[in-house]
């Protein structure tokens, strides 16, 4: 007997419709769960409004406003979430020491579900609807837009749980079509090929950007092709699998390879995205829900509505710290991980913004953190308007730039070739010319063979992308986790006893408050700092000479720990320590939150949890 209450797979869970994201043009959506189906669909309008409901699902606390982007990603290489272990909150997830008990796993598992079940009815009745059958043409294109983006959207939610949770129940039908909820996981190459196959298909209903005439917190052909190649690598790439539990990849990986490769070359030659000169210009778009000039931003989440629901925490949860007296409260909850500083060149543009090295005092002066306590400095509450104690900034989450699409590109090239063609060279080396604009010829030579080329993009990729949540992810994919948090954790002792490549860091920095412009950029601002300089000195080589042998500070300066902040607590400390609870071919995945196990009869925990 076929169940008739709307419920998604696994629990049972009424479908509700609120407003989605910040453009004026999305409306507020009727639940459809109180009307009929076929009423909702039976024009273009009411089946945009199904269509926000949709989108709904993807931002808030519970989606990219905060969890799936921020809580989650946590730790590579790149990051780490701040404070002290706990198996029950965002810290055990980042020390990979998460309880099945741990509510941060439960919403986002709840609300990705959600949202698969309100696209399926979507990609259920939009053929189904009078509209789609017997319409105008122009109706009928619009109505082929939103199933594309259904598609897509369905997709995305599919790809944010595989990667979390490796094999998921699949439920590619409204749960009122079913004779049964209690689905059990599917195969996660199963699911992985059917969106592959979807969004071929959406790729070929919804418009190009110039098209398009909205923003890009809506789906257009580039952004479905960017995500179809992320997915194709995820695809190509290693994963956890259940038996036997190890990290391994999928089949026919050459076959993915050549999709993400051929989607990329696609959003290459369309001209409709590009890089912006200014990388971060790129960010600071964000802040104010624009777009940058070059459209480098694909595909952004949106957030607006100042409330838990709608709007994002990116900004103020994460991003530059700025004490609780200063004009800007914000509490710079996630702290890169010390050696991650000097994984950047020093004429590298891309450190100082995406490193914070600095954070305001209650004085609203600029002073610098410790070697251990600098922040994600792509986000920063005091480039928006809002002051005071809010939380919620209404800043955009980049899920895709054209960065992404070119290093993509060249990685799927290189895997193809056995070595990088001319054409793959070229686009990282857009990349990279732009990280060092103003100083290209400090930028490097880009290696010609496979291994080599293959090493300098996942090097490029931890560089160019830090704090976007993307690189656990890559290094998952590549079966580079366990490898580089053991690198790391070498690096961190290297560094806390000044060895090594680390010889020359300072110990200790001396530096004077300086006042704070908001205006000025991210290296503009650092510079505006007064670092006590030791004679002989450049300012641009401070943070690579040892600090003076005296321990007097010099006067009128303040003294700092920045490598005297890396200690043995930092790096190994059951509460502290880095990535310390983290086991190979285990805690790759999340468990899945206990009380979504026992709601389901055909539902296992899996990977050792």
């Amino acid at each position: 007997m076929k169940k008739h209450k709307l419920i998604i797979a696994i629990l049972s869970c009424t479908l509700s419709f609120t407003t989605v994201t910040s453009c004026s043009e999305f409306l507020d959506a009727e639940n459809i769960s109180n009307s009929n189906e076929d009423q909702q669909f039976d024009s273009v309008a009411d089946t945009f409004t199904a269509l926000i409901g949709v989108y709904n699902q993807v931002i808030g606390d519970d989606g990219y406003g905060q969890r799936l982007n921020l809580y989650y990603p946590q730790t590579a290489d790149d990051f780490k979430t701040s404070g002290d272990y706990n198996c029950n909150d965002r810290r055990g997830i980042s020390t990979y020491g998460a309880c099945t008990s741990n509510p941060d796993l439960n919403k986002p598992f709840l609300k990705l579900y959600s949202g698969i079940e309100r696209a399926n009815l979507v990609i259920k009745n939009i053929p189904l609807s009078p509209v789609y059958q017997t319409g105008s043409a122009a109706d009928k294109k619009s109505m082929d837009r939103y199933l594309g983006e259904a598609l897509t959207l369905r997709a995305m939610f599919y790809y944010d749980l595989i990667k979390n949770w490796g094999d998921v129940p699949m439920q590619m039908v409204p749960s009122s079509d079913l004779e049964s909820v209690y689905l059990p996981k599917t195969d996660r190459d199963v699911i992985y090929d059917k969106i592959i196959a979807d969004l071929a298909t959406a790729a070929e209903l919804v418009p190009w950007r110039s098209e398009a005439a909205t923003a890009n917190v809506r789906f257009t052909k580039a952004a479905v092709k960017g995500l179809r190649a992320r997915i194709a690598l995820a695809r190509a790439g290693y994963s956890l699998r259940r038996d036997p539990r190890i990290m391994a990849k999928g089949s026919n990986s050459e076959a993915y390879y050549q999709i993400a490769y051929d989607e990329c070359r696609d959003i290459i030659n369309s001209g409709q995205h590009g890089l912006n000169a200014s990388f971060e210009a790129v960010f600071r778009a964000l802040h104010d829900n624009t777009e940058d000039a070059a459209h480098e931003v694909i595909f952004a989440v949106g957030a607006f509505g100042g409330n838990a629901a709608t709007d994002s925490k990116i900004g103020y949860y994460n991003g530059m710290r700025h004490t609780d007296g200063s004009n800007w409260k914000s509490s710079g909850g996630i702290n890169a991980v010390a050696t991650y500083f000097y994984e950047f060149g020093k004429y590298d543009v891309r450190r100082d913004l995406t490193v914070a090295s600095m954070q305001i005092n209650d004085a609203n002066q600029a002073i610098l953190a410790t070697g251990a306590l600098c922040t994600d400095g792509k986000f920063r509450k005091s480039w928006t308007s809002i002051t005071g104690t809010a939380q919620n900034l209404a800043i955009d989450w980049p899920l895709l730039r054209y960065s992404d699409i070119l290093l993509m590109f060249a990685e799927a090239d290189n895997e193809l070739n056995g070595s990088p063609s001319q054409e793959a060279i070229n686009a990282v080396q857009l990349v990279r010319n732009r990280a060092y604009a103003g100083n290209v010829g400090q930028a490097g030579s880009i290696p010609t063979d496979k291994t080599g080329f293959f090493n300098y993009i996942v090097h490029e990729r931890l560089l160019e992308f830090g704090g976007e949540g993307l690189r656990k992810y890559d290094l998952i994919r590549w079966n580079l986790l366990a490898t580089k948090i053991a690198e790391t954790k070498q690096k961190l002792s290297d560094l806390s006893n000044g060895t090594g490549q680390y010889a020359n860091v300072p110990s200790v920095l001396y530096y004077k408050e300086s006042p704070y412009d908001r205006t000025k950029t991210a290296q503009a601002a650092l510079q505006t700092i007064d670092i006590y300089v030791p004679a002989g000195v450049n300012r641009s080589d401070v943070y690579y000479t040892p600090a003076p042998a005296s321990t007097t500070v010099p006067t009128g300066y303040k003294a700092i720990n920045w490598r005297a902040a890396v200690t043995g607590q930092y790096i190994n400390d059951p509460l502290k320590g880095y990535a310390q609870y983290f086991e190979a071919n285990r805690k790759e995945l999340l468990p899945i939150y206990q009380d979504i196990i026992q709601s389901n009869y055909n539902l296992t925990q899996d990977y050792g949890y």
